[in-house]
């Protein structure tokens, strides 16, 4: 079978696509036949070793996946032959086999494509364990999103509206800005692709006069670097700031604000709760079924690449140009 292997760190030039022996599933594993990949930016730091994780090489990266069950391991229980599914594997997705474990597993409705359904598990998934989870979300907050139009920027704006909260967007591009209002933003706000000085103290004037005189109770953060400080200063009393990622790089916070405002700061670390909590991803999907259905949450992908350009895809996302998913279909038709 074909896989995408990283055999030295380095970017996504450094990927290479190759034949390797296709997978068994072992005790505990469903072994799945790819359909699409959902690429992440984790995807872009994992292969250059600047991520939480690092496997050991050879290994293919991608995190999340789409496909149709072909066998199952000794133990598991509640997959079949042919069944539908959605998984996570945090690296591993970019082969035509995966052995994913069941616990990272769950089956999907019919009615979700397999593109769409591989950009749903990640983001999705990282997000209802920030907002819900995590940052206890609930009608008539204000949730402000950075980098609201990202893969976690839009899925952060579905599932506040989904509960009912006001939200404020905010990103660099006004075709992010807009993919932020499509995906249920009430405000969009610009900041600039390069934050400065003077542009965090614009920022964070744009940031008070939208949250009002109480603040944001919510910030979802996946971006960190210079946007990070004027978001924690426009968080309201008890608000909760929600750190997600670092696709800036990561910031230093003054911490007499948390003191201040009685706020917290909560670390979403998505991957490790799957890894301390085994039914942790089925109870999240199994809780996002209903909002999938109803249209609330819309996972698309905003480009889908063959297989074969599957590096170039990653390359986009560590621009950091794309907007919303990418997703990679191995789907032959």
């Amino acid at each position: 079978m074909k896989a995408w292997l990283s055999t030295a760190p380095g970017g996504p030039e450094t990927l290479n696509l190759v034949e390797i022996p296709a997978p068994a599933a072992r005790k505990g594993e469903v072994l799945v036949r790819t359909r699409a990949v959902g690429l992440n930016f984790p995807d872009t730091l994992i292969i250059q070793d600047k991520y939480q994780l690092r496997p050991q090489r050879p290994f293919a990266p991608g995190g999340e996946l789409a496909g149709t069950v072909v066998a199952t391991g000794e133990g598991v229980k509640g997959f079949k032959h042919g069944d539908r599914v959605v998984g996570v594997t945090l690296s591993g997705a970019l082969m035509e086999q995966v052995a994913v474990d069941a616990s990272r597993c769950a089956v999907i409705p019919d009615e979700i494509d397999f593109a769409a359904a591989s950009v749903f598990s990640f983001v999705y998934g990282t997000v209802w364990h920030a907002l819900v989870e995590r940052g206890d979300v609930k009608a008539a907050d204000k949730v402000l999103v950075l980098g609201a139009g990202g893969g976690i920027g839009q899925a952060g704006c579905e599932v506040a509206k989904a509960f009912g909260a006001h939200v404020v967007a905010a990103a660099s591009s006004t075709a992010k800005r807009d993919a932020a209002a499509r995906a249920g933003a009430d405000v969009a706000l610009p900041y600039p692709s390069e934050m400065d000085e003077e542009g965090q103290r614009n920022f964070g004037g744009a940031l008070k006069a939208a949250s009002g005189s109480q603040g944001f109770d919510i910030v979802v953060d996946p971006v960190g670097g210079l946007y990070a400080e004027p978001a924690l200063r426009a968080v309201g009393w008890r608000g909760r700031y929600l750190v997600v990622g670092f696709t800036a790089g990561i910031p230093r916070l003054p911490l007499n604000l948390p003191l201040l405002k009685g706020c917290d700061i909560r670390g979403i670390f998505w991957g490790d709760e799957l890894r301390r909590d085994p039914d942790a991803f089925a109870r999240q999907v199994g809780a996002m079924l209903p909002y999938l259905r109803s249209g609330a949450l819309r996972p698309r992908p905003s480009l889908v690449l063959p297989f074969a350009r599957a590096a170039e895809g990653i390359a986009m996302l560590g621009g950091r140009n794309s907007i919303g998913k990418i997703a990679i279909s191995l789907d032959d038709g």
